[in-house]
């Protein structure tokens, strides 16, 4: 009993040493630090905020990084919680998605926002209509049918480099989309 209680005590005490022995710089040791700064919304809205700092135009009466949060709570709630059904039609597919319930508001922000981004980058047609209870997307190719079928609902609104500089806008008060 009094070995492990020695043990259980020694290892205490050196977790507290080691731990004390650090400092949130990790400057002068030869320890890898994470790139990660935790979890997604926390580590985007990090990586802005380290971008405006280090940019000397920034201009700090338009910076909007409660709305960047928003945007990214509403990213959440697409992905999470939004409800899609599919319909093929003729060289794709069209989207039915709801606007109740916790993605509803994400809905009607983020789909009809997105649907002109995801044409230009890709040359599809993108039409999205907001009616009283449903978006509804049309997303056709006349060459990539199997592509945009295979992508579905989700996969099409990730499609696109444009999300970070549009986050980086949005934080800066520059754009919205």
């Amino acid at each position: 009993m009094i070995r492990l209680v020695l043990i259980v005590l020694l290892a205490s005490s050196t977790a507290t040493a080691q731990h004390n022995s650090h400092d949130h710089s990790a400057s002068g040791q030869n320890m890898a630090v994470p790139k990660e700064p935790g979890q997604g919304a926390f580590a985007s809205i990090a990586e802005i905020v380290a971008l405006l700092r280090a940019d000397p135009d920034t201009n700090w009466s338009r910076v909007d990084i409660a709305g960047l949060r928003q945007h990214l709570i509403d990213m959440d709630d697409l992905i999470m919680h939004a409800e899609a059904s599919v319909e093929q039609v003729p060289n794709g597919v069209m989207f039915r998605v709801g606007l109740t319930g916790p993605g509803g508001e994400a809905v009607r922000r983020m789909v009809p926002a997105h649907a002109p981004a995801l044409a230009i980058e890709t040359g599809w047609s993108s039409v999205a209509e907001i009616g009283r209870n449903e978006v509804t997307w049309t997303v056709t190719s006349s060459d990539e049918v199997d592509v945009i079928r295979a992508l579905g609902f989700f996969g099409l609104m990730a499609v696109g480099g444009h999300h970070q500089a549009h986050h980086l806008g949005m934080a800066a008060g520059k754009m919205v989309h």
